[in-house]
């Protein structure tokens, strides 16, 4: 994988020249970020050597390199899910490639349900930790020391500073955020009633399809986090018959002026 991510990395440099700060995962419904980067450069999955490409609706699939205010910033619009098909390595390939693009600091974003009876559909939630219940493990196999350590320590996937001063941030906008621990499950299907009830049971909040492999790939590259989550559905009795990938879209897109502004916020003052 070494060789693949250096060829992916000097074949962007050398169209691109860019050497950003930050580096966001776009999830579900939240593309239109990229709205507020000042682009200089869009570089599509299917031209990009080695990259996936995204098959799922509401991920566009691009890379959008630009600047918010002075902070340079890639942006994935459209992220790799293990339900698709892909390995791990592939669905986390994109991050070690913006670490060899230069970035330490990596926003990640999600849709996701939430068992968290404070939460509605619509909040959005910090992530303040992670539960791992995906079948298959991103680091699994010979370890590339050139990559990070055979064993990482996990004790702060999503930094502290970073929450903390994001917490200020909404407070400051006005922006109503929760907090959370979030659950990765495979998917594609939505849980079951029991299987909401046993996110609970294991003391998470929220649970979605992503984010997971990508964190536990940047912290073996020693990049620092930061998760953000919005809840589509509550899985709860009431609303548990309706939900949809359309449902989720559309929570995704009013959650997404929230999103958008803690984000930008979080990347022009941290």
């Amino acid at each position: 994988m070494w060789e693949q991510v250096q060829e992916t990395v000097n074949y962007i440099k050398s169209k691109t020249g860019y050497t950003p700060d930050y580096g966001v995962i776009l999830g579900s419904g939240l593309g239109s970020f990229t709205n507020d980067i000042a682009i200089e450069f869009t570089m599509p999955y299917n031209e990009i050597p080695n990259f996936p490409v995204s098959t799922v609706e509401g991920h566009k699939g691009a890379l959008v390199f630009g600047k918010i205010g002075d902070k340079k910033v890639v942006a994935m619009q459209g992220r790799f899910h293990y339900y698709e098909g892909y390995s791990m390595q592939e669905v986390t390939f994109p991050v070690r490639v913006m670490k060899y693009l230069g970035i330490n600091k990596l926003i990640v974003s999600n849709a996701s349900g939430g068992v968290n009876p404070n939460y509605h559909v619509g909040a959005v939630a910090i992530i303040t930790d992670h539960i791992n219940m995906f079948p298959e493990h991103p680091l699994r196999g010979k370890n590339d020391t050139r990559f990070g350590p055979r064993f990482v320590n996990m004790s702060e996937p999503y930094d502290r500073k970073m929450i903390v001063k994001a917490k200020e941030l909404a407070k400051e906008h006005n922006l109503e955020v929760f907090e959370g621990v979030y659950l990765g499950l495979q998917g594609p299907t939505f849980e079951t009633l029991a299987e909401y009830k046993m996110v609970i049971n294991m003391g998470a909040d929220c649970v979605g399809m992503s984010t997971v492999p990508e964190v536990i790939v940047a912290k073996h590259m020693d990049m620092d986090c930061f998760g953000v989550s919005v809840i589509t559905d509550m899985g709860d009795v009431d609303s548990i018959d309706s939900i949809s990938h359309e449902e989720v879209l559309e929570a995704a897109k009013s959650a997404e002026p929230t999103v958008r502004t803690l984000i930008k916020q979080l990347i022009l003052n941290y």
